[in-house]
Parts: C-alpha cells; sequence; structure tokens
C-alpha cells in the first residue's frame, strides 16, 4: 500500500489521505456545504485547482467566495479564459494570445483572422460565453511536453502560442487547461488555476466592456491585436454596483468636466503636459498656497533646482542605470543649423531633463559643512519634473509626462528618522482630513532589483514601521498593510491611499527612508565626535503631484469644489436690466471681501443663466431684480440645493467669506 500523505488543516487538524485524493475530496469529507462552496484551495501557500491531487503531505486552506480577493481573482481567470473560447467559436481562425485577471476584469488579446474585432462584436460573444458557462465544462488540467505543444499549436495555426512555449525557460512545467473531454475540447496554455468548471461562475456577473489594439508582447514593433476586456464580478449584486460606479466615474471624468468648467485642455504639441487655462490655474494657485502655509508651519525651507543635469550626475545617484527608460535626454551641444546635416553629432555629452528632485536636494545639503545641530533639514520644493511615460499610458491629469510634486527632502540623524517619520504622518493626516478625504497607510517592502544591504533594508522598514505605530496609524481603521516588492529601488516607503467620494482608491503621498542616495552621492554632517557621518534621507510628498490630486479632486466632488477653492465663487446675475447698476454694486463688493465674483448682465432669461452657471458648477448664484434693487437683498441659489434664501447683502457676503476661507484658515 502506497504510503499515506498528511493534510494539515487551517484548525490545526491533520488529515491522512491516499495519493491520488484531491483538496475537493477533503472539502466532501468535511460536509457538502463546503464541498459546494470550495472555489480552490491554497496548498502549502500556493494557490491551486480544487481538483489537482496532492503531491505529498501539505498545509491546505480552502479558498471560498469568503475569501474575496482570491475568489475574483479566480473567477477573472475563468471569465478570460472563457472569452477565448467563445471567440474562437464563433470566429474560427482567430489566433489567441494571453488573458489575465485585471483590478476590476479581464482581458484577452486576440489575432482575428480577417477584421478587427469591434464593440458591435460584443453581446454575440456575451451570449456564447453564456452559452459555455451553461454547458458546465470540466476544466481539466495538463501537463505537456514543450515539443509536443509546440508542434500543437503549429498544427492549429497557433503562431504566437507556439512562439511564446518555445520561449519559456527550460525546466518550467507547461500546462494546458482542456476545456471539455473529447477531440472537441478547447485548449488554452495557462499557469491556471481554474475553476472545476466553467459551470462555477456566475453566467449573469460579467459584462464585456470595450475593445482596444494592443501589440503582442506591448512591442510597437509587433503584431496589432485585438483586446477585449470584460468586467467580472462574483454575483450580479457585486456586477450592478460596479456598473454603476463606472456610470457615476464617467459623470465625474475630471476630462470632461475640465472641457465644461474651462479649466485646462491637452494636445498633440505637448503630449502628456497640461496647457491650463486661467480657471484651472485659480484651483492650483490656491493649492500651492495651502501647501506653502502647512509646509512653513512644519518647519520646512523652499527651494528651487534646475530642470536639466548633466548625465554624470544622474549616473552617480543610480537613476541612469535604474530608471533611463523613463527619462527625457537631452545633447548638450548646439544642433546643426544644415538642414541636409544630422541634427545632433555623435560626440554630443548627454543631460536629462529631471524626473525627479532628490539628486537636485542633496546638492544643495553638499553645500557647506553641515553638522549634527543643522538637523532635520527639511527642503521642499514645487518641482517640475518630467518622465517618459508611452503615449498609450497618459490620461488626463492622472498620467502626464510634464508635472509639478509637492516635493520635500528631509535629511535627518539616526535618532531623529521615526520622530521626523511620525510628523509628517501628522501633518498627512491633518491634510487629507481638511480635503475631506479618508485613507489607508500601506508600507512598500524591499524589491528584488534594489540597491543596499540586507541590513539597511531591515532598519528602514523597522524605522517607517515603527514611526506609524507612534503615530497611531498601524490599525484596521487606517487599512494598515505590508506590501512585500513594492518598494523603490533605493528605499522602503509608506504611501497613503485616498478613497474618493465613489469608493475608489489613488496611491498620493508617500514617505521614503533612504541610506543609499546619501551614499552614493557623498552627502555627509559632522557628528558630535567630530567625524563624518552619513545623513538619512527622508523623501516624502503629500499631493504627490499637484495634476493628479487636481483630477482626483474634480472626480471627487464631481467638479462642484469647495468654494474656496472654486475657480469662481459667486455670480450675481440680472433678472432684468433695471438691475444692471445694483449687479455691479453688489459684485464690487464681493471682490472687496476676496470672493471670487463675476457679475451677468446678459439679455438672457434668468433659467437660462441658472443652467449655464450650474455646469460652470458656480456654487452660489446671486440673483437680483428690482425688488433686490430696492430693498438691499439677494436671492441666493447654491448649487446642488433646491429653492433660494433671500438676505440682505452683508449677509450674503458674510456667508460666503466663510465658505471661502481655506480650511487651515477658519
Amino acid at each position: 500500500m502506497s504510503a499515506m500523505f498528511k493534510i494539515t488543516l487551517p484548525d490545526g487538524s491533520v488529515r491522512e489521505v491516499a495519493p491520488g485524493t484531491t483538496p475537493a475530496d477533503i472539502a466532501a469529507a468535511i460536509g457538502p456545504g463546503l464541498a459546494k462552496a470550495a472555489m480552490a484551495a491554497r496548498v502549502d501557500g500556493e494557490v491551486r485547482d480544487i481538483m489537482r491531487p496532492f503531491e505529498g503531505d501539505a498545509q491546505l486552506a480552502l479558498i471560498t467566495a469568503k475569501d474575496e480577493a482570491d475568489a475574483l481573482e479566480l473567477v477573472r481567470h475563468d471569465y478570460a479564459h472563457i472569452l477565448a473560447e467563445a471567440v474562437q467559436k464563433l470566429f474560427p481562425g482567430t489566433q489567441i494570445t494571453f488573458g489575465p485577471a485585471t483590478d476590476d476584469g479581464f482581458y484577452y488579446d486576440f489575432a482575428p483572422k480577417d477584421r478587427p474585432f469591434t464593440e458591435d462584436d460584443l453581446p454575440a460573444i456575451e451570449a456564447e460565453m453564456r452559452r459555455i458557462i451553461a454547458a458546465d465544462e470540466p476544466l481539466i488540467r495538463e501537463v505537456w511536453r514543450r515539443e509536443d505543444l509546440i508542434a500543437r499549436w503549429n498544427a492549429q495555426g497557433e503562431t504566437f502560442k507556439a512562439e511564446w512555449a518555445a520561449e519559456l525557460p527550460d525546466g518550467e512545467e507547461l500546462t494546458v487547461y482542456r476545456a471539455g473531454r473529447g477531440e472537441d475540447a478547447w485548449l488554452d496554455m495557462c499557469r491556471g488555476p481554474h475553476l472545476a468548471s466553467t459551470g462555477k461562475v456566475a453566467a449573469d456577473a460579467f459584462k464585456l466592456t470595450r475593445v482596444s489594439g494592443a501589440y503582442w508582447r506591448g512591442d510597437q514593433k509587433n503584431a496589432m491585436l485585438s483586446r477585449i476586456y470584460g468586467t467580472g464580478w462574483l454575483n450580479k449584486k457585486q456586477l450592478d454596483a460596479h456598473l454603476h460606479r463606472l456610470e457615476e466615474a464617467a459623470k465625474r471624468d475630471h476630462r470632461k468636466l475640465g472641457q465644461e468648467m474651462d479649466l485646462f485642455h491637452l494636445q498633440a504639441e505637448a503630449h502628456g503636459s497640461v496647457f491650463w487655462h486661467p480657471n484651472g490655474f485659480v484651483i492650483w494657485r490656491e493649492l500651492e498656497a495651502y501647501m506653502r502655509r502647512a509646509i512653513d508651519a512644519a518647519g520646512y525651507q523652499e527651494v528651487k533646482t534646475p530642470q536639466v543635469m548633466d548625465a554624470r550626475q544622474w549616473e552617480a545617484s543610480g537613476h541612469w542605470g535604474k530608471y533611463r527608460e523613463n527619462m527625457f535626454v537631452i545633447p548638450d551641444e548646439v544642433p546643426n543649423t544644415d538642414d541636409d546635416g544630422p541634427i545632433v553629432s555623435n560626440d554630443a555629452e548627454w543631460m536629462a531633463l529631471k524626473p525627479m528632485n532628490c539628486p537636485a536636494h542633496v546638492l544643495i545639503f553638499r553645500q557647506g559643512i553641515k553638522s549634527y545641530r543643522d538637523l532635520p533639514m527639511r527642503l521642499y520644493e514645487n518641482g517640475c519634473c518630467h518622465r517618459n511615460e508611452p503615449h498609450g499610458a497618459l490620461h488626463g491629469l492622472m498620467r502626464v509626462r510634464q508635472f509639478t510634486q509637492d516635493d520635500a527632502h528631509i535629511f535627518c540623524r539616526e535618532d531623529q528618522i521615526v520622530d521626523e517619520v511620525r510628523r509628517f504622518c501628522e501633518l498627512a493626516d491633518r491634510i487629507y482630513r481638511d480635503f475631506g478625504f479618508t485613507y489607508s497607510i500601506k508600507l512598500a517592502l524591499r524589491p528584488e532589483n534594489r540597491f543596499g544591504t540586507e541590513e539597511m533594508w531591515d532598519q528602514a522598514e523597522a524605522e517607517l514601521r515603527n514611526a506609524v505605530i507612534e503615530a497611531g496609524l498601524a490599525t484596521e481603521e487606517y487599512g494598515w498593510e505590508e506590501l512585500p516588492g513594492e518598494g523603490a529601488f533605493y528605499a522602503p516607503k509608506l504611501e497613503w491611499h485616498l478613497t474618493d467620494a465613489i469608493g475608489r482608491t489613488w496611491q498620493v503621498g508617500t514617505i521614503q527612508s533612504d541610506r543609499v542616495l546619501p551614499e552614493r552621492l557623498d552627502a555627509s554632517y559632522v557628528g558630535e565626535d567630530g567625524e563624518r557621518h552619513r545623513p538619512i534621507m527622508l523623501h516624502r510628498a503629500i499631493f504627490g503631484s499637484y495634476e493628479r490630486f487636481i483630477g482626483i479632486l474634480i472626480e471627487h466632488f464631481a467638479g462642484r469644489l469647495p468654494v474656496w477653492l472654486a475657480p469662481t465663487q459667486a455670480v450675481v446675475a440680472t433678472i432684468v436690466s433695471d438691475a444692471d447698476d445694483y449687479a455691479r454694486e453688489v459684485e464690487g463688493k464681493l471682490k472687496a471681501a476676496g470672493i471670487r465674483a463675476d457679475a451677468d448682465l446678459r439679455n438672457e432669461k434668468i433659467n437660462y443663466k441658472v443652467r449655464e452657471h450650474s455646469l460652470a458648477k458656480v456654487p452660489h448664484l446671486l440673483v437680483v431684480g428690482k425688488r433686490e434693487a430696492e430693498e438691499g437683498t439677494v436671492a441666493v441659489r447654491t448649487l446642488g440645493r433646491e429653492g433660494q434664501r433671500v438676505m440682505p447683502i452683508e449677509e450674503a457676503i458674510a456667508t460666503l467669506t466663510a465658505e471661502a476661507t481655506p480650511p487651515d484658515l477658519r
């Protein structure tokens, strides 16, 4: 008799099972409810198919819908698999490539035989997917020999799959999933895991959303493919909630609102750079003034550093080797003026537009001798940076090539780190609360590709962790979580993830504890012992970038910005021309009180004016007619409220002045 395997369950109990036993068998032995609910298994920490037999003694945890993150990953992977099968059945000759799960769904890339897919194809594909789900085809994992798999793909005309199979590392197990049984079974090369059958996903919990182009393996030199996106969930209720969020997000799209409110625009002549209009730049200036008050009070010194630095400086910092593909490089020579000759010679020295401010701040720190008494030294810059983002990745204000960071670097001693990080946590908390955000904090730990010793990383991670604990933020209330492998190449970091009005999260603020850059750029201070010591460099930002933070604010408030941020805070609108002089008088008083106000004296009906200024998201409309002029009153209409309030002009000014005061000055 074969030796029995010992399977340890989460409660510590051990079951002895024969070879060939699967996690599904154990679920069935525990009870029919668990057998029905179990979707997959975590075996020795690895998520596996529930029908995959054990290979020896193991730790087992069964995955159900209650394990939502794992469950969503599984069903979305299955929806992608079912999508690919449906497409190939409806459009014979289509080649398949890859189809991963995403944060809210899935996609699959195809090489169509005749024409690219369009959104008109999606209803038929959805119907075929539901037919496959209803058929409840078993999903069977198979391990293939490389040469057999390549031959199979080539015989079927699947050149993309054959290419990928040929390039997978030697010794890697090549697995195929078979949907159904017999000669007509559909095959896909996939690491898995998958659910036990196609019927384990809900037929009413997915929707195909759009079609786009995508290059094979992400390289624009390769073939263009058709990518079909979908969203997939555990049940229809989750799907409906997600579709509602998408609908709400479309209404809040900062690009649409930015046009309606005349805030900014983007155009091809400056890919990824923003043209700020007067209205939009009012928001920018208010944020900049707010942040300056905050950092002045927190003991920062503001600096300004060059946009362009020599490549040798970026080599010394490590960015030239680790980050060069994201940098704009510039030849340090006068360009050739001969139209027929090359613009740049091969002899040019290279410079680069700065993608970040930190090396320049080290150079400021290095000017003159620094003593331990000078620390902490907090250098702040509204620093304009450039990063060479791919054109296809650009997205309104959210992902740009030119951006301005609310950037600062704190140079401090070892014994000051925890206190400085704690102070920053408290500053960030106060600022995010001023804008009405809740947030969670994550600690991003060392990545595989990094500078520095293990001891340096151990110490830096512990310091950030301890500072959050001291600030009282390492709790479930603040979503405290540690993220292995997510740190920068030179430092671990704390991340602030804001939650907006419709439940989306945005990673915004960070602080990083860095021992690498001061070493590489030879920053030092004289200690109490008279010897040279390396400072610790804390990289920190709260808005992240002004561009992205403004985009987030526009979407969070659906354009209805708090009065202190609104480009125009009040409009005085006339009902009849007899009130024009009074409207100008009211406008003057509002401006004298520091309120950004305009007068609308056009010969238009008042309902037209109300609609137009509501679309522009003006917070307050002060309507005046003959009666208001005689009585010295205004009828105040507030955006988002029904009706109007009639009040004396002095009372209206006092009310608006209070609302227009930034939160830190109230």
